[in-house]
């Protein structure tokens, strides 16, 4: 799939909702310790591909480590459906499982090693491109 290709999504209680642009079915499986609880499936995308529809007054942000990295969750249901990533701070990460329909497997899905996330994230920046 090379076209761009308009998703929307949201979080469980239909609170927040946003619309992605995808370039590349890429998504990226993480094993850092947040990602491993959260089941996140990473699809990166540039600012300009994402667009916030409703709901950032539902938005809530937890920060640890670094605290580069905007993890935002919908304070009614608790669903993280996207956040401002470390790996690329201007851009954004979309949780493929909350995009709407059955789409996952539209998207390759490949694993990145978080839990030792200084040695890897190069590997990460580079196969993606925004």
């Amino acid at each position: 799939m090379n076209e761009i290709i308009s998703y929307e999504g949201g979080c469980h209680c239909g609170a927040v909702r946003f619309r992605v642009n995808v370039k590349e079915h890429v998504a990226t499986e993480c094993n850092c310790s947040i990602c491993r609880k959260k089941g996140f499936l990473h699809l990166i995308v540039s600012a300009e591909n994402f667009t916030l529809l409703q709901g950032e007054e539902f938005l809530t942000t937890y920060t640890f480590n670094t605290g580069i990295a905007k993890h935002t969750f919908c304070r009614l249901c608790g669903i993280h459906s996207f956040y401002r990533p470390r790996s690329h701070p201007d851009g954004f990460s979309v949780n493929v499982r909350c995009l709407d329909g059955d789409v996952r497997a539209r998207f390759r899905i490949i694993s990145f090693d978080g839990a030792h996330w200084e040695e890897n994230i190069e590997q990460l920046r580079n196969s993606l491109t925004l």
